[in-house]
């Protein structure tokens, strides 16, 4: 296709994630008080690290005691509760924006390999959750030692848009983060990044790992930081050790593709076929032909007649 036909296709497949997106904000806007199949509310799932804090560590904003964050302006409720329904529509729809990635990427594949597209939505959907459960258990711990180091001296009050703001960021940077692997396996399937590069590429990656680490998580601690990092250098193992078992995949097609075809070389040209014999030309008992007979005197003629050898380079 056309660079305009591309850009045509790409905004089609992201008029879908948007649209998926949108249906399920509309879910999420409606999870955020309400607890679906016994499951708790998205509000009281997100407010649980702060709220799990000893009493002594947190100001009490209510009258009868129960755990609140403080909001301070007219919309804060309404833009929270939109913030935190966004939120959860783009991790609901994860599986058809991930499906629009992976079919914008498929055209460049081969055939065979077009039938990972379950495998590549279910793991990417994998991921991601895992990783926004894994950067939620991270504020968890980083909450238990920031809002409790001084607590002797000082009670913690949080705005309701500060500190959703901020758990909603480290749960989207560890989603986004686990998705890494992924897409090395979608290049390397692609035919973009191979094993070789990779391999000699890997104390490089593994070290921008824990850079990109220290530099997207906001708590600052060397515990998070330690422990993205740590999770993403496994997954980049992970993917390369991929790479390498597809490549070794693709060679071995390869070799056998060619032991198939045998010696026989696409330049080659076919061999001529045999010339026809003359007319009344007969095959001896052998399968030779007997050449026709000639007049008398044709043969001392032929012999006498000198034919340059121009002639039959010309010829030729």
């Amino acid at each position: 296709m056309s660079i305009v036909e591309h850009l045509y296709e790409l905004r089609t497949r992201l008029l879908w994630s948007l649209l998926a997106i949108a249906v399920a904000s509309v879910i999420g806007f409606w999870w955020y008080s309400h607890g679906p199949f016994g499951l708790p509310s998205t509000g009281h799932l997100l407010v649980g690290p702060y709220c799990d804090l000893p009493a002594t560590s947190r100001a009490e904003i209510t009258r009868d005691g129960e755990c609140r964050l403080l909001a301070t302006g007219v919309f804060d409720q309404f833009n929270l509760r939109l913030k935190v329904a966004v939120a959860t529509g783009v991790l609901l729809a994860c599986p058809v924006w991930l499906y629009q990635i992976w079919s914008f990427i498929v055209p460049a594949l081969h055939r065979n390999e077009k039938r990972y597209t379950a495998i590549f939505v279910a793991m990417g959907g994998t991921l991601f959750v895992s990783g926004a459960v894994l950067g939620y258990l991270m504020i968890t711990s980083a909450f238990s030692f920031f809002l409790t180091v001084g607590n002797e001296t000082q009670v913690t009050a949080l705005q309701g848009p500060d500190y959703f703001s901020f758990v909603l960021n480290v749960m989207a940077i560890f989603g986004v983060s686990f998705e890494l692997p992924l897409f090395i396996i979608a290049l390397n399937l692609a035919g973009v990044l191979t094993y070789t590069k990779l391999k000699k590429w890997r104390r490089g990656l593994l070290l921008s790992m824990f850079i990109v680490s220290a530099l997207m998580t906001p708590t600052g601690d060397p515990f998070t930081m330690l422990v993205l990092g740590g999770a993403l250098a496994i997954l980049l193992e992970s993917s390369i050790q991929f790479a390498r078992l597809n490549d070794r995949r693709k060679a071995r097609r390869a070799l056998g593709a060619d032991a198939w075809e045998g010696e026989l070389d696409d330049e080659a040209a076919s061999p001529a076929p045999s010339a026809p014999q003359p007319i009344g030309a007969s095959a001896g008992p052998s399968g030779s032909a007997l050449a026709a007979p000639q007049p008398v005197g044709q043969a001392d003629k032929l012999t006498r007649t000198s034919i340059p050898r121009s002639g039959f380079d010309d010829v030729l």
